[in-house]
């Protein structure tokens, strides 16, 4: 028998379902200004995005044998919410003007008022709506409808995969302030920060949904953490040597903020005297210019350093695929999987 597998398919679902219940958290006050504010964030809640940590955790549920259902909508759903909120989060961390292709969302609070507090202002209300989107994710997971046992399960995961990625977004931070920062030290940065957070902890939570044993639930870890450190690889390349126009922003940012990625850090591992400091001298470097991004990307591959990277997320995506054939989950959920885990790695955006 051959399964087949659309994977545009649950978008639109999750889609419709965060539209039913954002309708329901409406701005609680009348006043313009917040109107206008809560209206923003549904905007970029709903403007865009792939919906992957929903994808993963409802084939999460089906790989266990849970059916097509609401509930589990729902509970994919939920974590479309915790994943605007981080970003929203982060976007104030790193100073980004854009976040796929748009302005973020502390810009645009910024641009609806004037004077010389504005800037601030939007980063303000960035921090408060991001958090309001954090808590609708508590909102709408513990409204899913699941079985009491399983969803106290499920939450648990959920609260260890926000623990987790702020953990992991706090050594993101502190790798800027610290020099040298090796390959196995940037890794655990991603593991924290990405992998766990966005095909792990997904996958895990739509099993224990479902009410899955033990040993599925670890066959889902030793799956999603390559995957995801592969997923983060891949980020770290595009952020570097991808088109703004696909990425949806701007080439420029990670190497303007400094990005302690395991890239960079390849590269300062192999680089000439010459290479390494040209590295130090532009890379965090606000003044950065398209020339200079231009030859660190050189500095990149001559030494070495994308090729390794590639080899790297290549090695992630064999070891999770090898983990997927050898679990006893349902056929479609298997196919599923395999194709996200091809999409996720080599993707161009």
């Amino acid at each position: 028998m051959t399964v087949s597998f659309t994977p545009n398919l649950l978008g639109p679902r999750i889609d419709d379902r965060l539209i039913g219940f954002l309708d329901e958290w409406q701005a609680p006050v009348s006043d313009p200004d917040v109107v206008a504010a809560y209206r923003l964030l549904v905007e970029f809640i709903l403007g865009g995005g792939k919906r992957i940590r929903p994808q993963l955790c409802y084939w999460g549920w089906r790989g266990a044998g849970g059916d097509d259902c609401d509930e589990i909508i729902s509970a994919a759903a939920a974590l479309e919410l915790c994943h605007a909120g981080l970003l929203i989060h982060d976007d104030i961390m790193d100073g980004s003007d854009l976040r796929r292709g748009q302005a973020t969302v502390h810009r645009s609070l910024a641009r609806l008022h004037s004077g010389p507090g504005a800037e601030a202002f939007g980063r303000a209300g960035g921090i408060l709506l991001g958090t309001l989107s954090l808590a609708w994710s508590d909102t709408l997971l513990s409204s899913c409808g699941v079985e009491p046992v399983r969803l106290r399960a499920a939450h648990h995961l959920f609260d260890t995969m926000r623990t987790e990625v702020i953990s992991g977004q706090y050594l993101d931070i502190l790798a800027q302030l610290r020099a040298g920062v090796s390959v196995e030290q940037a890794l655990t940065t991603i593991r924290y920060k990405t992998a766990k957070y966005t095909v792990e902890r997904p996958l895990q939570i739509g099993g224990a949904l479902a009410g899955t044993e033990a040993g599925l639930l670890r066959a889902y870890s030793e799956f999603g953490v390559p995957l995801g450190e592969a997923f983060q690889l891949r980020d770290d390349v595009l952020g570097m040597f991808g088109s703004s126009g696909e990425t949806g922003k701007s080439a420029l940012d990670d190497l303007r903020e400094g990005k302690q990625t395991v890239l960079y850090a390849h590269a300062v591992q192999r680089a000439t005297p010459a290479q390494l400091a040209y590295l130090r001298a532009w890379h965090g470097n606000p003044d950065l210019t398209e020339e200079h991004a231009a030859e660190v990307c050189q500095i990149m591959t001559d030494t070495g350093a994308l090729a390794e990277v590639e080899s790297m997320i290549d090695d992630r995506v064999r070891t999770a695929v090898r983990v997927l054939d050898a679990t006893a989950i349902e056929a479609e959920a298997r196919v599923a999987l395999t194709v996200l885990a091809a999409e996720l790695a080599h993707r161009d955006s």
